[in-house]
């Protein structure tokens, strides 16, 4: 069934006989630390004020996180550094959103009449697996509803993630930059080396392993 991007900027919510199913991921860019996806279906009770996460407060992403997970149906897909080592960043990416759709359509009665993934690619014919229909939306995020509320599903838990990985890692101030390559975490990386959840692939954490 083709759908308009007004049928989806109109309201967050879907007929059950047009399920709609909004993804986005967290982590493409950061040096350490897993890929995360998130696939949501909005229910009636969906909250208002949804967004980009990254338009959105830390406090008011940790609001309304929960209020998704209570009054929607979601699922997450993560994949960690060394898979993300094994196949390109990219392949990863694809592949957590898939394991988040998977997730999802099983607590479903049925497949969703389309899937819309915040960016300009989908995991269709990159991903054995996918067999759903998709549409990319580049700034998704901060368009649709439903890819709002994935994009604030997948940050929340990747940072929750990061966040438990710096007690465990404390030297590269993980708790504030998530992994990604501030001059902090580069200092770090040039001092301590890299570790398990480093991105060796990721030509900064290379660079410091020759």
């Amino acid at each position: 069934m083709a759908h308009n991007l007004g049928d989806y900027l109109a309201g967050a919510k879907c007929p059950e006989s047009q399920l709609i199913i909004g993804v986005d991921e967290a982590g493409r860019g950061p040096l350490a630390g897993p890929v995360v996806a998130a696939a949501c279906v909005l229910g009636p009770d969906a909250p208002a004020g949804l967004d980009d996460s990254k338009k959105l407060s830390a406090k008011r992403r940790a609001v309304l996180e929960p209020q998704i997970q209570q009054s929607c149906y979601w699922a997450l897909g993560v994949v960690d550094a060394a898979e993300i080592d094994r196949i390109n960043i990219f392949a990863a990416t694809m592949l957590a959103m898939t394991r988040a759709v998977a997730g999802l359509v099983a607590q479903l009665d049925g497949d969703p009449a389309e899937v819309l993934i915040d960016g300009n690619k989908t995991p269709h014919g990159r991903v054995p697996e996918w067999r759903w229909n998709a549409r990319a939306i580049v700034g998704g995020d901060a368009l649709v509803p439903c890819i709002s509320a994935a994009s604030i599903l997948a940050k929340e838990h990747r940072d929750r993630l990061m966040r438990a990985a710096a007690l465990a890692h404390p030297n590269y101030g993980w708790e504030r930059n998530m992994g990604y390559g501030t001059a902090e975490h580069m200092a770090a990386l040039r001092v301590h080396g890299a570790t398990p959840l480093h991105r060796r692939s990721f030509a900064p954490v290379a660079a410091v392993l020759v």
